[in-house]
């Protein structure tokens, strides 16, 4: 008894089904590309999990801070007037070896020496700037106008780093917490998250991005293109347009008296 032939619509079924499956993907394929692409414009790089952020900005801001305590007269920093400084050294090589290239280490003790080291950073120009001020005040600070704005500048210059560094480091947890996206709303609101679509896909605040918060605030005493959100956020803001109003207006009067 012979066997049944298969007729010709059943020879080589399985492979035509696999063909017909091949050509269906292939015909969907830029569909579902696009909708993966419009899936990720509607959630931006900000709320997303991503890489954490170059190194190198942060830590050079902080090694201009450093460089400007050092070179601050003897009598307007802390005594030994080496201490301070030479913490924050030791701190920020800690950190670079701890996370060298990218900031995404999840650790309390690294973030917590993070904060430290903007904590002395803070203290150390805080103190610096009440000396300066006193000496202003009383007329005792101050004989020539030239090093007198250098001072002064060298103090607002380091105010400006030192909030960057808070803002940068209380925004929505920090950089870590943001690039794991562990907190949904943000403290401050970016011109690029208010109009994603003029702003890259990858886009998301990095350090530059709350240095010029900072130096914008510092300069104008309020705030310009960067919107405070939460309490905090606008407590921190007056606090170092309070700062930077004190310091620049003493100093420039004190050295606009000495030279007339």
């Amino acid at each position: 008894m012979s066997q049944e032939e298969p007729g010709p619509g059943e020879a080589g079924r399985p492979g035509s089904e696999a063909e017909r499956l091949e050509r269906i993907e292939a015909l969907l394929a830029p569909t579902l590309a696009g909708v993966e692409a419009a899936g990720r414009r509607l959630r931006p790089a900000w709320r997303r999990v991503t890489r954490g952020e170059p190194r190198w900005p942060s830590t050079v801001a902080v090694l201009v801070a450093v460089v400007l305590q050092w070179l601050l007269p003897e009598r307007l920093a802390i005594h030994p007037e080496w201490l301070l400084p030479g913490l924050e050294t030791a701190l920020v090589l800690l950190l670079v070896a701890a996370d060298p290239y990218r900031i995404e280490r999840v650790s309390a003790l690294y973030r917590g020496a993070g904060l430290v080291l903007i904590a002395l950073i803070s203290t150390a120009n805080g103190w610096s700037a009440v000396r300066l001020v006193a000496g202003l005040v009383r007329g005792t600070e101050g004989s020539d106008a030239g090093q007198l704005l250098i001072t002064g500048g060298g103090i607002w210059l380091t105010n400006v780093i030192a909030f960057a560094l808070w803002y940068w480091e209380w925004d929505r947890g920090g950089p870590v917490a943001r690039a794991h996206a562990v907190r949904r709303y943000p403290d401050f609101l970016f011109p690029q998250m208010a109009t994603p679509e003029l702003a890259p896909e990858h886009w998301e605040p990095q350090f530059p991005d709350y240095l010029y918060l900072s130096f914008t605030n510092a300069t104008a005493f309020s705030p310009t293109d960067v919107m405070p959100l939460t309490r905090w956020a606008k407590l921190l803001m007056l606090l170092q347009s309070a700062v930077s109003l004190l310091t620049v207006v003493l100093v420039v009067a004190r050295a606009v008296n000495i030279l007339k």
